[in-house]
C-alpha cells in the first residue's frame, strides 16, 4: 500500500511517501503565507521526483499546525501522535522525543508501540525554537547553518539569562559590545534554548533513549547543548525534519 503524509509547519511544509513501510521519498518546502497551496505543492513535487502519479497513492494523512488546510487529505492527525509514530518507525527503541520546530517545541514520551503517554508543548513563546535561533543569528550576522559548528569552538558558553527572545537579543547585543566572541555567544544561545526545553522535558519525565526531531535537529550545537542539559545522549535520524510527515504516512496505512 502506498501512503503519503504531509506535515504543514509554521515555516516549512514536509511530505513523505511510503510503500508498505519503505520510504520512497521525502520533500521539504517553505510554507509561505498559503498553507493550503504549500501542502499541495510539496506533495506534487515529491511524487514528480519519485516518478509517481497521485492516483497511485491509496491514502493521505495531514498533520502540523496547518493540517486542516490540506483539503485533499483523508484524515488530519495531531503532530504529537504523528511524531510519536514516526520516531517509533525510524527507531523502535526510542521512548522520548524532543521536537524543535520553527515556532514551537514539544517533548513527547511514548511506549514500546509508539503510543503517546505524555507530552508538553511550548507554543506561546519563541524561546527554545528555530525562530529564536534565527533572531539570534541575525543579531550576530552569522549564517544559521554555521551556528552549530561555531558553537562547538567556544571556550566557555556566554551567560544568557533571559528566556524571552526579545530580551535575549538585547543580551546578545550587549555581549557583542563587550567584545565576547561569537563562538561563546552562540554556545550561550544554544544553552539558553536547551534550558527552556529541558525544563519541559523534566515535567513530562525523561525516559532514554531520546530522539531529537524537527529542523533544529540538524544543528549540532543545539543537539550537544540539549544532551548536556538532559544528561543523556540524543539520537538524530537523517529524517529528523520530516519525522512528522513519515508518522502521518504510517498512520495513513490504517485508513
Amino acid at each position: 500500500m502506498i501512503t503519503a503524509g504531509i506535515d504543514i509547519g509554521s515555516i516549512t511544509a514536509k511530505a513523505a511517501v511510503l510503500n508498505d513501510g519503505k520510504i520512497l521519498g521525502t520533500r521539504v518546502l517553505f510554507t509561505g503565507y498559503n498553507a493550503k497551496q504549500a501542502g499541495r505543492m510539496v506533495l506534487d513535487e515529491l511524487i514528480r521526483e519519485i516518478d509517481m502519479s497521485m492516483d497511485a497513492i491509496n491514502a493521505v494523512v495531514s498533520t502540523g499546525y496547518g493540517r486542516n488546510s490540506v483539503d485533499f487529505a483523508d484524515k488530519a492527525v495531531t503532530e504529537i501522535t504523528c511524531h510519536g509514530t514516526g520516531a517509533h518507525f525510524i527507531d523502535p527503541e526510542i521512548r522520548f522525543i524532543v521536537d524543535v520546530g520553527g515556532q514551537d517545541s514539544k517533548v513527547i514520551r511514548i511506549d514500546e508501540t509508539g503510543r503517546v503517554l505524555d507530552f508538553a508543548m511550548n507554543d506561546k513563546c519563541a524561546a527554545g525554537t528555530g525562530r529564536f535561533l534565527e533572531v539570534m543569528a541575525r543579531a550576530l550576522e552569522v549564517d544559521l547553518d554555521a551556528f552549530g559548528p561555531l558553537s562547538l569552538q567556544a571556550d566557555a558558553a556566554s551567560k544568557i539569562s533571559s528566556i524571552c527572545t526579545v530580551f535575549a537579543e538585547s543580551e546578545v547585543i550587549s555581549l557583542i559590545s563587550k567584545g565576547e566572541t561569537r563562538e561563546n555567544i552562540i554556545a550561550g544561545i544554544h544553552d539558553a534554548a536547551a534550558s527552556r526545553i529541558s525544563a519541559m522535558a523534566r515535567r513530562v519525565g525523561i525516559v532514554p533513549p531520546v530522539m531529537m526531531t524537527g529542523g533544529v535537529a540538524k544543528n549540532i550545537g543545539a543537539v550537544r547543548a540539549l544532551e548536556t542539559r538532559l544528561e543523556t545522549p540524543i539520537r538524530v535520524s537523517p529524517h529528523a525534519q520530516v519525522n512528522g510527515a513519515i508518522g502521518a504516512a504510517i498512520l495513513a496505512r490504517k485508513l
